[in-house]
C-alpha cells in the first residue's frame, strides 16, 4: 500500500510539542490490550520479588530519618552516579526519544543532546555545594541563611508541583505500557505500580530506592547496549551504512523521494523555531539542576568527593544510554519500519500514515523482537515497567521528604519534633502520595500527559533553580527575594504550559488557537524570576536582610570546606 509522507506531519507535530517531546516523548496514547507476554510477566516478577527482597534487607537498616531519606550517607560516588542514572533515565525517554528518531531521525539526536547539557551544570556549580550545605533535600540548602518558613513553604511546593506531573506521566505511561505488553487492564496495571512504589519507600526508604535504581540502571543499560550492538552488526559496524541504509527504507516505506528522505539526517523543526528550541535548551540545561529527587541523591553519599564522583560516573552511563536511543531509533527504521508483523494496516488505512502496533512509542520494543526474538522482548518490556518502577519511588521519596521534612517538621512544627514522629509523618505522606499519584494515573488515562513532564523540567528550571543557585553564590539574596523571585517563576512557568497549544488545545481542548503561542515557558519565566530574585533583594533594606547577608560568609566557608555538613569530618 502507499504510505504519505510522514515528514511534514512529525515535524509540525514536533514543533508544536517541541518543549514535551523532548522531555518525554510521544504520549503512550490509549494502548490496546494485546495477548499476555508470558516471558515478560515472568521477568518481571523475578525483577519485583528480587527488589522486594532487597526492600526487605533495607527495612531492617532504615530505622531513623537520617537511614529513610539519605540511606544514612553511607552510598558510594559509583553506586550513587548509577543510582542517579537509573532515576534520570526514564521508561519515557528510553521509548520516547528512540520513537522520535524513528519518525524524525536526525532531531532525536538534538532531544538526546538536550539531557546531556545539564551536567555540567550540576557537576561544576550544584553538587559539592549541595552536599555540604544540605542535609536532605534542596530546601536544607535554600534555607541555609535565609527566614525558614517561607523559603520552605515556597521550596516544597514547587517540588511538590514537579513531583506530582513527573508522577502522573510515569503512572500513566506504566498503565498503558503493562496494558499493551503483559494484557493487564490498565487500572489493575496503575493499582499494582502504586502498591510496589509504596512497599520500596515506605519499607526500605533511599536504600532500597537506591538499589532498585542500580539494578533497573544496569539491566536498562545491558537491554540497550545488545539492542544498539545488533543493529550495528547488521550494518557491518559502519555509522554512514546505518544512516544510508535508513534513509533507503524510509524513502521506500513512505513513498517519498531519496532526496526527501535524506533530510532525515538533517535537524527540521528545531531549526525552524529558534525561539522555542532556546526555551527548551534552557529549560533542560537548567532544569536537570532543579529536579528535587535528582538533587536529594547527593545527600547519600559521605561527602563532597563522593558527590562529584557521583555526577562524573552518572554522567558518562547517561550520555552513554542517550547515544544507544539514537542507535535504536535508526535500527527501528531498518528492522521495524518494513516488516508487516510489526505494522497497523488497519489503522494506517485510516491515517493514510505509516502505523505501527501500539503506536509510535513501541519502536524500541518492536526493535527487541525484532533483533532478539520474544524471549528479548519480555526482557525490554519488563526492564522498561522496571525502569518505571525505579523513578516514581525516587520521586514519592522526594515528594514524602517535601512533606515530612519541610512542611511538617520546619514549618507547622518549627523544628520541634521528635526523628521518629518525622519518619511516622514521612511514611503517611508516602503512602498519601502512592494514593493521589494512583487517582491521578486512573483519571488521566486517555489525556496526553507527555507535557506533564516538560512542565516539570520547566518548572525546576524556573522557580527551584533559580533560588538554589543565588542562594549558593551571591550574598545579596534576601528571604523577600527568594520568595518572590521562585514564585514568580513557578506562577509564570504553570501558567504559560497551560496556555500553550500543548495544554490549552491538545488536551484541555478548550479552545482551536492557543493563548500564547510559546511552546516552552522557560526563556521567559526563569529570567524574569531572576530579575525578580535580584531586584526584591537588592531594593530589602530591613534588619532581617543586612544579616541574612552577613551570614553568606559562614555559608560560603562550609559550602566550599564542608565542616559542619552532615556526615562530613571536620578540617
Amino acid at each position: 500500500m502507499k504510505w504519505t509522507s510522514l515528514k511534514a506531519k512529525a515535524l509540525l507535530a514536533s514543533s508544536t510539542l517541541m518543549s514535551t517531546l523532548a522531555v518525554a516523548g510521544p504520549d503512550l496514547g490509549a494502548a490496546e490490550k494485546q495477548a499476555t507476554n508470558w516471558s515478560a510477566i515472568i521477568m518481571f516478577v523475578a525483577f519485583v520479588g528480587f527488589t522486594l527482597l532487597i526492600t526487605k534487607w533495607a527495612a531492617k537498616k532504615t530505622t531513623s530519618t537520617n537511614d529513610f531519606y539519605t540511606a544514612g550517607g553511607g552510598i558510594t560516588g559509583f553506586q550513587n552516579g548509577l543510582a542517579i542514572a537509573g532515576d534520570y533515565m526514564s521508561a519515557a525517554s528510553f521509548l520516547g526519544i528512540s520513537a522520535l528518531v524513528f519518525s524524525s531521525g536526525f532531531d532525536g539526536l538534538l532531544y538526546s543532546l538536550g539531557f546531556m547539557v545539564g551536567w555540567p551544570i550540576v557537576l561544576f556549580l550544584i553538587a559539592e555545594r549541595l552536599r555540604n550545605l544540605g542535609k536532605y533535600n534542596l530546601s536544607d540548602v535554600v534555607s541555609f541563611r535565609l527566614e525558614e518558613k517561607p523559603v520552605r513553604t515556597l521550596a516544597a511546593v514547587s517540588s511538590l508541583v514537579v513531583v506530582a506531573f513527573y508522577l502522573i506521566a510515569q503512572m500513566v505511561g506504566a498503565g498503558q505500557l503493562i496494558k499493551l505488553l503483559f494484557g493487564l487492564d490498565y487500572n489493575i496495571a496503575v493499582v499494582i505500580v502504586g502498591l510496589l512504589m509504596m512497599a520500596y519507600v515506605i519499607f526500605g526508604g533511599m536504600l532500597a530506592t537506591t538499589w532498585v535504581q542500580i539494578i533497573k540502571a544496569v539491566l536498562l543499560l545491558s537491554g540497550a547496549t545488545f539492542m544498539a550492538f545488533m543493529v550495528l552488526k547488521s550494518v557491518g559496524f559502519s555509522f554512514s551504512n546505518m544512516f544510508s541504509q535508513s534513509i533507503e527504507v524510509y524513502s521506500q516505506v513512505r513513498n517519498i523521494s531519496l532526496d526527501d528522505a535524506a533530510k532525515i539526517m538533517g535537524p527540521g523543526s528545531l531549526a525552524k523555531n529558534p525561539i522555542d528550541a532556546l526555551s527548551l535548551g534552557l529549560a533542560l540545561m537548567f532544569g536537570t539542576a532543579g529536579l528535587p529527587h535528582i538533587l536529594m541523591r547527593f545527600f547519600t553519599v559521605k561527602d563532597a568527593k563522593e558527590a562529584r564522583k557521583s555526577v562524573v560516573y552518572a554522567t558518562g552511563f547517561i550520555g552513554y544510554f542517550y547515544l544507544l536511543t539514537f542507535i535504536i531509533g535508526f535500527g527501528a527504521i531498518l528492522f521495524v519500519s518494513n516488516n508487516p508483523q510489526f505494522l497497523d494496516v488497519a489503522k494506517a488505512a485510516m491515517t493514510g500514515k505509516l502505523e505501527l502496533v501500539g503506536g509510535s512509542n513501541m519502536a524500541a520494543i518492536h526493535l527487541s523482537e525484532a533483533v532478539g526474538g520474544d524471549l528479548f522482548m519480555g526482557f525490554i518490556s519488563a526492564v522498561a515497567f522496571a525502569t518505571i518502577l525505579a523513578v516514581v519511588a525516587g520521586l514519592t521519596l522526594s515528594g514524602a521528604s517535601a512533606i515530612s521534612h519541610d512542611l511538617y517538621a520546619n514549618v507547622f512544627r518549627k523544628g520541634k519534633t521528635t526523628p521518629e514522629s518525622e519518619l511516622r509523618m514521612s511514611k503517611i505522606a508516602t503512602l498519601a502520595l502512592a494514593i493521589f499519584a494512583m487517582i491521578l494515573g486512573i483519571m488521566f488515562e486517555k489525556q496526553n500527559v507527555a507535557f506533564m513532564v516538560g512542565l516539570a523540567f520547566s518548572v525546576a528550571s524556573c522557580a527551584n533553580f533559580p533560588v538554589l543557585v543565588l542562594s549558593m553564590f551571591w550574598r545579596g539574596l534576601t528571604t523577600r527575594g527568594a520568595v518572590i523571585g521562585g514564585l514568580v517563576g513557578l506562577v509564570m512557568a504553570v501558567s504559560l504550559i497551560i496556555l500553550s497549544k500543548a495544554v490549552w488545545v491538545d488536551t484541555l481542548a478548550i479552545s482551536d488557537v492557543p493563548v500564547v503561542s510559546l511552546n516552552g515557558p522557560a526563556i521567559i519565566a526563569m529570567p524574569l524570576a531572576f530579575f525578580c530574585c535580584w531586584f526584591f533583594s537588592v531594593t530589602d533594606k530591613s534588619a532581617r536582610a543586612e544579616r541574612e547577608r552577613k551570614a553568606y560568609e559562614a555559608q560560603f566557608v562550609r559550602s566550599m570546606t564542608g565542616i559542619g555538613a552532615s556526615g562530613a569530618s571536620d578540617h
